[in-house]
């Protein structure tokens, strides 16, 4: 993989996590809790669920193409349309019950708290699809795997000790519109390549 491919998945990643209910928790977290604990345990559930993606679309990579293709376009295409058609107030709203869960305590509740409320609320997300796509499009899981995690791990830091700042200067509402755009492109494109095939 390129150095390239590799700050493109870094980059994607990021942007479509930062309008997402668990930036959202991750902020609210924040707010009731150490920024370092949530830092935490956050980034160690994000982690986790980069490796489950990335497991997840290696088993995709055992489809014959065509079908692989219809697959990852499918995903592509349901990022997008979630992208695009879910209200803001939703994602908040989710996030900041997520979020509500963490009540002050020792450093290791708050870490532990942080870490079970991302993972959770991470399952079967957009993020997380994305990386299973990222794997199945270019065979490399470890590269994959690495960047969607520190792109994660980014998410964290900002969420924990920026987010609120952040929603004031780029609307999340902006962050998930281009996102979304991103994501059609990408399905539309995976789509005709697999039709023409």
């Amino acid at each position: 993989m390129t150095v390239g491919a590799f700050l493109g998945i870094f980059a994607l990643m990021f942007v479509l996590e930062l309008p997402d209910k668990t930036m959202i928790a991750t902020i609210v977290m924040s707010t009731r809790a150490r920024p370092w604990s949530i830092v935490l345990g956050a980034s160690a559930a994000f982690v986790a669920q980069m490796a489950l993606a990335v497991a997840a679309g290696g088993a995709l990579t055992l489809l014959p193409t065509r079908v692989k293709d219809f697959v990852v376009a499918a995903l592509f295409i349901g990022g997008a349309i979630y992208l695009l058609l879910t209200r803001e107030d939703d994602v908040e709203e989710t996030g900041e019950r997520e979020g509500q869960r963490e009540r002050s305590s020792t450093r290791t509740r708050e870490v532990a708290t942080a870490f079970t409320v991302i993972f959770v609320a991470e399952f079967g997300d957009l993020t997380q699809i994305q990386a299973a796509n990222f794997t199945v499009r270019t065979h490399q899981p470890l590269e994959v795997f690495l960047a969607s995690s520190l792109a994660m791990i980014a998410v964290s830091f900002l969420g924990a000790f920026g987010g609120r700042l952040l929603q004031r200067v780029l609307p999340l509402q902006w962050i998930r519109r281009a996102g979304g755009v991103i994501f059609a492109v990408l399905g539309l494109y995976t789509l005709v390549n697999a039709v023409a095939s």
